[in-house]
């Protein structure tokens, strides 16, 4: 009775904050032979347009904050997906490493002085400084937790809603990890068996609810509400009950058919809920074969870029598919990229 009522209580919280969040939901499949899959929905009130980048290594980037911006070129080349042509939600990079961030209004970040001493680097850059930067997990992990710069948010443009996210990030070995900035300060959550994550309440909350959950059947029942906290059961309840296979056309349809199980319907919206927002797109990384595929509610068909077929090196061109108001875009989708200036990253008190 006890552990019943400790569970409602955090329910209740967890909702409250929910009436706050975007969701989203990633999750991540493992199957024999070294088959690991990213997947993630991408969810939202209005439209975000979005395109796909081939960014190549040797890009001289910085942190978009001033003068006391990090900055850094990029050791690997990377497919990315870019919200706005201003920021990095998500993408993989040649050595199968998978960044991807959701929504988390539980987030506040470190007070940033642009004329201090400690180094900043935009939230908008955030998921692309990993791609760039990082192989494994580990690494990553590694080097983040030293805390060598401050992760500075600002608000949406043309809006007045702060950005506040997490990250979650994937390799080919099947290690995850996640960050978030809770109190103004950095926690990591590493382990493989972090496979999924959704928007509020934090990560660490996420596990207590799911743990409730493991000890009802799925079979017998599964919260089917499009909350957060609903959606992390089922995506980890289905990641585990798809079929184990290297079976690469297998495998793929399992995964999306997981995210899409944990996917809003086109058009759903709720005034007096702002946390029911559509799915605007979905992105698949296959990490064993090095191929990024994504879906979005203006094209009917799923769409891929193959990374193994791609100039990634210093000799490479950023090249950019262009989504956004593509009606036509369906299977291997190379050929249709096309050479351009990389766009910049939103940074502090920065207009475009």
């Amino acid at each position: 009775m006890k552990s019943l009522k400790s569970f409602l209580l955090t329910t209740l919280a967890a909702s409250a904050c929910l009436l706050q969040a975007i969701p989203c939901t990633r999750v991540v499949y493992k199957g024999p032979n070294g088959t690991v899959i990213t997947a993630r929905s991408m969810d939202w009130r209005d439209e975000i347009p979005v395109n796909l980048w081939v960014f190549p290594r040797g890009m001289q980037r910085n942190g978009e904050v001033g003068e006391q911006s990090v900055t850094w070129t990029s050791k690997y080349g990377s497919v990315s997906a870019s919200a706005w042509d201003i920021a990095t939600t998500d993408g993989m990079n040649e050595e199968g490493l998978v960044a991807n961030v959701l929504w988390l209004a539980e987030s506040t970040y470190p007070a940033f002085d642009p004329k201090g001493a400690t180094q900043g680097l935009s939230i908008s850059a955030w998921a692309q400084y990993v791609l760039d930067n990082f192989a494994t997990v580990n690494e990553a992990v590694m080097t983040l937790r030293q805390e060598k710069f401050v992760v500075v948010s600002d608000v949406i443009p043309g809006t007045d809603k702060f950005t506040t996210l997490h990250l979650s990030i994937s390799d080919k070995t099947g290690d995850n990890a996640i960050f978030e900035y809770i109190d103004g300060k950095l926690t990591i959550h590493h382990d493989p068996s972090y496979t999924v994550m959704t928007n509020s309440p934090a990560f660490d909350q996420q596990l207590a609810l799911n743990t409730y959950w493991q000890g009802i059947p799925g079979t017998v029942m599964l919260p089917g509400t499009n909350r957060a906290a609903d959606r992390f059961v089922r995506a980890s309840y289905y990641i585990d009950a798809i079929p184990q296979t290297d079976n690469t056309r297998n495998s793929l349809a399992s995964v999306f058919s997981v995210i899409r199980n944990c996917s809003v319907p086109f058009g759903i919206s709720s005034p007096s809920e702002p946390n029911i927002s559509s799915t605007r797109w979905r992105s698949v990384s296959d990490q064993k074969n090095l191929t990024y595929y994504f879906e979005t509610v203006n094209a009917p068909s799923a769409f891929w870029l193959d990374l193994k077929e791609l100039d990634l090196s210093e000799r490479g061109k950023v090249l950019k598919l262009q989504v956004e108001g593509n009606f036509n875009l369906a299977g291997r989708s190379n050929s249709q990229l096309v050479q351009k200036e990389p766009f910049r990253f939103m940074g502090l008190n920065q207009t475009n």
